[in-house]
């Protein structure tokens, strides 16, 4: 790991020498490539041992690079999931309380400032490839797009592909309808991805890709081949449809990644896998009935603020900085991306707001990440009777609010805001995550000290950002 330390002091000379205040020769800055798939469970890759589905790409991924067994979604389900990630601070300090219906007033507001628009501003190319899902009113200048927050180039959707993953006819590209598309959404987002990249390879900037599966959200579909594959196995039509949706997926990240390589720039490029948040519920409303995700050891899926719904697979590789078959249980979240990527491409953090993710390059030295905020997750509309988290070491501690039960994953609605900002935590749970991976033992009756420390931070840090989150005026009965 000399070499990466060397690397970042030569970097750090750079950027105190270099007038701009980036570094002097941008060549040497990395590509940075994100994948984020769309409901991936913790337990849904080979590398993260599920039994059946076969992703040799990502689990070959993982044994080049780092595999991270304490990874975090920014949130449990994918609109303030994806906010998270792209700010680096925790969604409902943005606003972004819960995921975006089609012409929803809520959306990623034009003030914040994302990895896209930095990177962008330093000299990087950009572009967003997949779901977007972080407005309602999507291609439309009464919000901002894609191209608003960063992004030179994007060919992206709302939410889902419809009318499912097999030939898709809501994509847009550069603020044009595509119209109908053949194909399955992951390939035809890898196909959008890898012209990008190879119309500009002669180019020396950097660039930061963005590529956003909606694979395996409902409603899915498969290719016929992958599905034959798992139909021999005891299973029904619908859970090998959703284990050959995942092996597509793997399929296709194993075409981007070959690209990487073709093209010479593997060596150069940090790439991050990961999911935004955990699997979805089987049946949980109708046509949900290729849901057969899996969240491992955890308990709880998506919408919980039980590991289930926040721990995620994640895996970085960087070539000469991450030890092929590394292993990091060091606590991880996608709200890190931000303040890393400013790091390594010389650019200052935004110091006008509060930024909640940290620098995770220790991890790559087997060295613990020193954050000055802990890591933080609100879900108002969870499934189960936490509504914010917080964990601390091995610890995480859950809050109860004040407040009645909303239900599980429905969206901002009318009068929904008003009991957002009321509503106080009033009982929590303590779980000690080393011990007890399943969350099985509350064990708040038995650490009194340690209860009311960590509710305490728990409560002071769900205080303000509940006080910074945006409102929002919703039309109908009860809005404002």
């Amino acid at each position: 790991m000399k070499n990466c330390f060397s690397w970042l002091a030569a970097l750090a000379a750079a950027i105190a020498l270099a007038p701009s205040g980036f570094p002097a020769e941008p060549a040497k800055r990395p590509n940075f490539l994100v994948i984020l798939c769309d409901d991936l469970g913790y337990g849904d890759l080979g590398c993260y041992g599920h039994p059946t589905i076969r992703t040799p790409n990502l689990d070959r991924l993982a044994a080049q690079g780092l595999r991270l067994t304490d990874c975090y979604a920014a949130a449990p389900v994918c609109s303030p999931s994806r906010a998270g990630l792209l700010t680096g601070r925790t969604p409902s300090r943005l606003g972004v309380y819960s995921w975006i219906p089609a012409e929803h007033p809520m959306h990623l507001a034009r003030e914040e400032i994302t990895i896209a628009t930095l990177l962008k501003k330093a000299g990087y190319r950009t572009a967003h490839v997949g779901k977007w899902h972080l407005n309602g009113r999507f291609n439309s200048a009464a919000q901002p797009q894609p191209g608003d927050h960063g992004f030179d180039h994007w060919f992206s959707t709302q939410n889902n592909a419809a009318p499912s993953h097999q030939n898709p006819n809501n994509f847009v590209r550069d603020g044009k309808a595509v119209g109908a598309l053949e194909g399955f959404s992951c390939q035809l987002v890898t196909d959008e991805a890898i012209r990008w990249l190879k119309q500009d390879a002669a180019r020396s900037s950097p660039f930061f890709l963005f590529v956003c599966y909606h694979e395996p959200h409902e409603p899915v579909a498969s290719p016929p081949d992958l599905v034959m594959q798992y139909a021999a196995k005891p299973l029904n039509e619908d859970q090998a449809q959703y284990f050959a949706n995942v092996a597509n997926m793997d399929r296709a990240a194993g075409r981007l990644l070959a690209t990487l390589d073709e093209l010479k720039v593997a060596d150069d490029t940090l790439v991050v896998f990961t999911s935004d948040n955990g699997p979805e519920t089987l049946k949980r409303y109708p046509g949900a009935k290729r849901s057969y995700g899996s969240p491992g050891p955890l308990r709880g899926m998506k919408l919980h603020l039980y590991e289930g719904g926040i721990r995620v697979p994640g895996i970085l590789r960087w070539p000469g900085h991450t030890k092929p078959g590394q292993v990091s249980r060091e606590s991880f979240s996608s709200l890190d991306l931000l303040p890393t990527f400013c790091q390594l491409a010389g650019v200052p953090v935004p110091g006008d707001r509060a930024i909640d993710g940290s620098n995770f390059l220790p991890i790559l030295e087997g060295k613990l990440i020193t954050r000055r905020t802990p890591l933080f997750w609100h879900y108002y509309r969870s499934i189960g009777e936490p509504k914010a988290a917080l964990r601390e070491g091995d610890w995480m501690v859950l809050g109860h609010w004040d407040q009645p039960q909303l239900g599980g994953g429905g969206t901002l609605r009318p009068g929904d805001m008003e009991i957002i900002k009321r509503a106080k935590l009033t009982s929590f749970e303590l779980y000690n995550l080393r011990a007890d991976l399943g969350e099985m033992r509350d064990v708040a009756s038995q650490e009194p000290a340690r209860l009311s420390a960590m509710s305490k931070r728990l409560t002071e840090m769900y205080t303000q950002v509940i006080a910074e989150g945006r409102s929002w005026k919703m039309p109908g009965p009860g809005g404002k």
